[in-house]
């Protein structure tokens, strides 16, 4: 998901708000803080939002969605993290396993965004409290920096294993494994870019933005082919290359997939109508005779090459953000929001494994080669 969504409400500056108290409760209430300073740990705050549009108008950066059976999910654009409740000074926003115990996510009167950890009576803007790092995860060969927001997309290109990276700032980067840059970023007027893949011959690759447009880019080039594709009717959120270049798939928070040819950019057949809410992945099998999606109503569900439903696969509790298939395409692969992966088979759906130890959500798998 998206992410670095359409915005909704604008942003209001209040530099000098430091020192000011809201004047009805002066001993419940803890002074307004600076951009510098979250409110200090044990603040407690009346319900008066204080951004332009009060307790009508979402916060800064903040978006609304429906999702499923018509449920209304918020989300913030700069932690990247939904919520069910309305975000209010005094409520808690955080869902169950997004945060360890004993920590919070809530909102100052100001609008922005920040952590509780009871743990440690603090408070901070940025510093999300997440478990440690679990006994056998993998440690960072490097640090690459240079997005200035959210990496929703990475894969890698060319035999040297360069590393492309698509960013909410609305950039595509290319860099080497040691973390230097590689040309100058691409950049569409599409807003942040949510989802991106490379064509199997790494000759092009196709990027989807907020505004519900793909863009193709020629790798070499480095440089956009043709006008952006229209359809979408919000952000794209996924994308996919059959086995054969010939087509992309594409999914996107409107709760469709459209089927594209890339050397035409048109459409090739009716967009199908999900029921996922929101398409969070969208994959091909290696043979091309079927693709497979998920999204927020934990559904997995695999289609014909002409878009016929085949099965719905059940079995996650939550949320399901990422497929793969294994090479002989007898194999379905999921993560989820409810922190596992699961081994499926994809004739009928049937469940194999369940593999556990992950302490949130699983937003991407995929296979080692063998």
């Amino acid at each position: 998901m998206l992410r670095d969504k359409k915005k909704s409400g604008g942003s209001i500056k209040r530099e000098k708000a430091k020192g000011v108290s809201l004047v009805d409760s002066p001993t419940r209430v803890a002074p307004l803080t600076s951009v510098k300073d979250p409110p200090p740990y044990g603040a407690q705050h009346r319900q008066d939002a204080l951004w332009k549009g009060g307790n009508e108008a979402l916060p800064p950066q903040r978006q609304q969605f429906k999702v499923g059976d018509g449920e209304t999910e918020y989300q913030d654009g700069n932690l990247v993290m939904p919520s069910w409740n309305r975000p209010l000074p005094g409520v808690r926003l955080d869902r169950p396993r997004q945060l360890i115990p004993g920590c919070e996510w809530q909102i100052s009167p100001l609008g922005r965004s920040y952590f509780v950890n009871h743990n440690t009576g603090t408070t901070s803007w940025k510093k999300k409290p997440v478990p440690d790092r679990p006994a056998g995860s993998l440690t960072p060969e490097c640090i690459i920096e240079g997005h200035s927001e959210c990496i929703w997309s990475l894969s890698r290109v060319g035999t040297g294993c360069n590393i492309m990276s698509a960013s909410g700032d609305g950039s595509i980067r290319q860099w080497v494994r040691d973390g230097e840059p590689v040309g100058e970023p691409w950049r569409s007027d599409g807003g942040g870019v949510g989802a991106m893949a490379v064509c199997p011959d790494e000759t092009m690759v196709v990027s989807g933005s907020v505004d519900g447009r793909l863009w193709l880019w020629n790798v070499e080039e480095g440089g956009v082919v043709g006008d952006p594709w229209e359809g979408h009717s919000a952000p794209v959120t996924c994308l996919d290359w059959s086995p054969d270049a010939r087509e992309i798939a594409s999914g996107s928070e409107d709760g469709t997939i459209r089927r594209w040819n890339p050397n035409t950019g048109r459409q090739i057949a009716p967009p199908i109508e999900t029921r996922h809410g929101w398409v969070n992945a969208v994959k091909c099998s290696q043979r091309g005779d079927k693709f497979a999606s998920c999204g927020h109503d934990g559904v997995i569900r695999v289609w014909s090459k002409d878009g016929k439903l085949l099965i719905e696969i059940k079995g996650h509790n939550d949320s399901v953000y990422s497929l793969c298939w294994s090479k002989d395409g007898a194999y379905i692969f999921s993560g989820s929001a409810d922190m596992t992966l699961r081994k499926w088979q994809s004739i009928d759906g049937k469940e194999l494994d369940i593999l556990r130890g992950h302490t949130g959500v699983v937003t991407s798998i995929c296979l080692s080669p063998d």
